[in-house]
């Protein structure tokens, strides 16, 4: 690939494709790419690197995947179709979300205690995202305080991610201390009031809550603090005491209905000046209309990837319905099987206008850290800026359902676990 292609003069975005150059170049230097960024290998390779615990965490789907595996099947009924000599001597792969200009219509998917993962948790993720001008969703089951994720993440968009407790003050206080960081958006997952059954998890007691780890989060929250006084609980001395405590508020099994959210999304107005509110985990056309009918600024159409009910609608069958009947009312957001860069493709071409990557980063993450999710996530960006390039595509606005040959729903595929 040329590297003073025109294409570099006529962007906004860094000319991602250029880091399938470096890659090509790296041999003359007597260096190698650092791993192999298949989907596969990277599973692979983070077996190998991950605890027990930590792959079963990561790895993990609800019941025997089968939601999981509908999500990968739903992305091979669609087809992209190219269209030759178009000029993406001009294309562009920026994306704008909730007044942020940002690389790609990308984004880091909430994904709770990355501690499992790689010991300073979500730190060089939220630090990648701002490399790269992604933005950033810290899961409030995050292993890390949210103040610190903030200044990893410096100047980088983020974003909230609120599983909703049943203590009203140390909800408000977590919105407070998010908003305070610099969290632009809260995301509220409606799907996870507690976790999916997952055999594996199950099994082996895997919980690492429970069992002293990765309840940051919670433990430097001024609110909770004063929760674990109450109970009488040190969480030096009973760390896991402490971390049961944490999660039992944040995945407590007690669903909230739709009689809250309006107590919700007006208490974050209130604390962030009328910032963005979101619900994810919409799989359903009906809650989709009541959600916009509510007044939500977003919505995340999301499976939690397979984890949370088994034998479910695919994400991306779900995105279709959804986007049908409310996609021009309310600002539509993707995630749950996305593999790589056509995936983020067919999800944009059906509908969504932003898509949120989790497994992918969280192998990066478990293999090599900071250097892990930088690569992979680079290695995302140039595939998707490439497929642009060689399929015809200029800039993501153009990128619509008549680019896609769709397929009438079906499940032929063998419904294994992984490799999908």
């Amino acid at each position: 690939m040329d590297a003073k292609a025109p294409n570099n003069e006529q962007r906004t975005t860094p000319q991602y494709a250029l880091y399938q150059r470096e890659n090509f170049w790296k041999s003359n230097n007597g260096e190698v790419p650092i791993f192999n960024t298949d989907p596969g290998h990277l599973e692979e390779l983070a077996k190998k690197k991950l605890t027990e615990g930590g792959w079963y965490y990561a790895a993990s789907n609800a019941g025997q995947s089968y939601t999981h595996t509908a999500n990968r099947q739903a992305f091979y009924r669609h087809r992209i179709i190219p269209r030759h000599l178009v000029d993406t001597n001009v294309r562009d792969t920026a994306a704008e979300i909730f007044g942020h200009k940002v690389s790609a219509p990308i984004g880091f998917a909430p994904i709770g205690i990355n501690k499992i993962y790689h010991p300073s948790g979500e730190l060089p993720v939220a630090k990648v995202a701002k490399e790269l001008n992604l933005p950033y969703c810290l899961s409030t089951a995050g292993s890390q305080p949210i103040e610190d994720v903030a200044a990893a993440n410096g100047e980088g968009p983020r974003f909230f991610q609120l599983y909703q407790p049943h203590d009203d003050e140390l909800t408000i206080s977590l919105l407070k201390r998010a908003h305070d960081s610099g969290f632009s958006a809260c995301i509220l997952t409606v799907d996870t009031w507690q976790l999916g059954w997952r055999h594996d998890d199950v099994a082996t007691s895997n919980y690492a809550f429970y069992h002293g780890i990765g309840a940051d989060l919670g433990l430097s929250d001024p609110v909770f603090k004063k929760r674990l006084q109450e109970d009488g609980i040190d969480p030096v001395k009973q760390p896991n005491e402490a971390g049961a405590k944490w999660i039992d508020n944040v995945w407590h099994g007690r669903a909230h209905s739709w009689e809250k959210m309006p107590w919700l999304m007006k208490t974050w107005k209130e604390i962030s000046g009328g910032k963005p509110f979101c619900i994810k985990g919409i799989q359903d056309v009906t809650v989709a209309r009541k959600a916009v009918e509510l007044g939500v600024d977003g919505i995340v159409v999301s499976n939690h990837a397979g984890r949370q009910v088994d034998g479910a609608i695919a994400s991306l069958d779900a995105l279709r319905n959804i986007v049908e009947a409310v996609g021009d009312k309310t600002y539509i957001m993707f995630d749950s099987g996305i593999r790589g860069a056509s995936d983020v493709f067919k999800a944009l071409a059906l509908g969504a206008k932003f898509v949120f990557v989790g497994r992918l980063w969280v192998w990066g993450l478990s293999i090599m850290g900071e250097h892990g999710v930088r690569h992979v996530m680079k290695s995302l960006l140039a595939e998707f800026d490439i497929l642009m390039n060689v399929a015809g595509f200029q800039n993501i606005d153009q990128i619509e359902k008549e680019a896609l040959e769709t397929y009438a729903p079906s499940y032929d595929l063998m419904p294994v676990k992984s490799k999908l």
